[in-house]
């Protein structure tokens, strides 16, 4: 390479094998994890309740016994303060775990798993290519990026969402990983979409937005108000239940065994509220619900999310949070018809996980691909109403300045 004439260097092929190495990892989680899915789908009606019960209590004991993965706050406090190191050893606890919590109906996606999973392959590759400092920082984030995309499909949202994810006021803080991040987010998509024979589209069938004037706008940020508003009950639902979890010392199964008891009932009852979205949105979107019955599903959905998060079952939430906006969406529509149900289902959406992610550039550009809504503008503007009038302590603590100053 010492004669390349090119900008790539070896340090190119170290972030592409990066990328390979995170697709290959998240098409085969993917792949094992709908053939479990299928698997545990097929018990249903009351039988719903124990299967999520069983599946929370062979969580917790995978937790008990082969070691705590952790969650997102722990990704990103490695990744700031433990100079970008992710550890590998407890990766057969957070897949097993998150298997058992995703694919019974826990109201938590997969995406939290495979970032911890990919981005401390980053850093076991780092480690074999004699990488430090900073180096292996971009490589860890490179690892999450490239996990974050092949779930969402969307190379630039996913490199962003990896760096803005680490502090909720400095998004560039790590800019230099932005390019091993870009490049190993297009590794991972190319092998994913091969493994999964993924197809290039929207995943939700929203109905055609058209622009209809500046005002869009204006409505994209009042939308923008009623999904931070929700995003601030979701954050103090979550506090109230692990306020309920922690009450007592029990161990971890105890916990994700109650947590399963809890959401198979909430399953059983409104069985749109179980898994984490990923379908279930296009139910909503596609189907013709009353709005008693979108209240209904809008209060559960936050309860089983809250549920989830606090009784220890793995996961992110990211997706379900999509959920709830929708929802929200589609009842503001009911409220006021002539509402463009699109822009507020968007808007909603883009409102409520940058409040509680605090990611609203990334935000924006995956709801863009998800959705395929084109027109990036209003749901920035949406975006940035739920970042601004987020609270001021963060949902995901690490992100906080304080444990910097510390």
């Amino acid at each position: 390479m010492r004669f390349n004439p090119f900008v790539f260097s070896r340090t190119f092929f170290m972030w592409a094998i990066t990328g390979l190495v995170g697709g290959i990892i998240a098409g085969l989680y993917w792949i094992v994890l709908e053939h479990f899915t299928e698997f545990l789908a097929e018990f249903q009606g009351w039988m719903v309740i124990p299967t999520m019960a069983i599946s929370g209590l062979l969580a917790g004991l995978v937790i008990h016994f082969i070691g705590d993965p952790g969650e997102i706050h722990l990704i990103v406090n490695n990744i700031r303060f433990n100079k970008g190191k992710l550890d590998p050893k407890n990766n057969p606890s957070m897949i097993l775990s998150s298997l058992f919590c995703v694919a019974s109906g826990g109201s938590l996606g997969p995406e939290a798993p495979l970032v911890q999973v990919t981005g401390s392959t980053g850093t076991y590759l780092g480690k074999l290519f004699r990488l430090k400092g900073e180096e292996l920082r971009s490589l860890s984030i490179a690892g999450m990026a490239s996990g974050f995309t092949a779930l969402f499909g969307a190379p630039l949202g996913g490199s962003l969402f990896s760096l803005e994810i680490l502090h909720h006021k400095h998004a560039v803080e790590y800019y230099k990983a932005i390019i091993p991040a870009l490049v190993a987010s297009c590794f991972s998509y190319l092998m994913f979409a091969l493994i999964i024979h993924l197809g290039i589209g929207a995943t939700w069938d929203l109905k055609a937005y058209h622009y209809t004037g500046v005002y869009d706008f204006l409505y994209a940020s009042l939308f923008g108000i009623v999904g931070t508003l929700f995003g601030w009950i979701f954050i103090f639902v979550v506090k109230f239940f692990k306020k309920v979890f922690e009450y007592r010392k029990f161990p971890i199964y105890i916990k994700t065994l109650v947590g399963g008891i809890v959401l198979g009932i909430i399953a059983f009852y409104f069985p749109l509220t179980r898994y984490f979205g990923h379908n279930e949105i296009n139910q909503l979107i596609n189907g013709d619900f009353a709005l008693n019955f979108l209240i209904l599903i809008l209060i559960f959905k936050i309860i089983a999310i809250a549920v989830t998060v606090t009784s220890g079952w793995r996961g992110g939430f990211i997706i379900p949070l999509f959920f709830v906006g929708t929802t929200l969406g589609l009842i503001i529509h009911h409220v006021f018809p002539s509402v463009d149900t699109t822009l507020a289902i968007v808007s909603c959406m883009a409102a409520i996980n940058a409040c509680v992610t605090r990611t609203p550039m990334s935000t924006t550009i995956i709801l863009g691909t998800l959705t395929g809504f084109t027109y990036f503008v209003p749901i920035l503007f949406a975006s940035l109403t739920g970042y601004f009038l987020a609270p001021k302590i963060p949902f995901i603590g690490s992100q906080s300045e304080k444990l910097a100053e510390e």
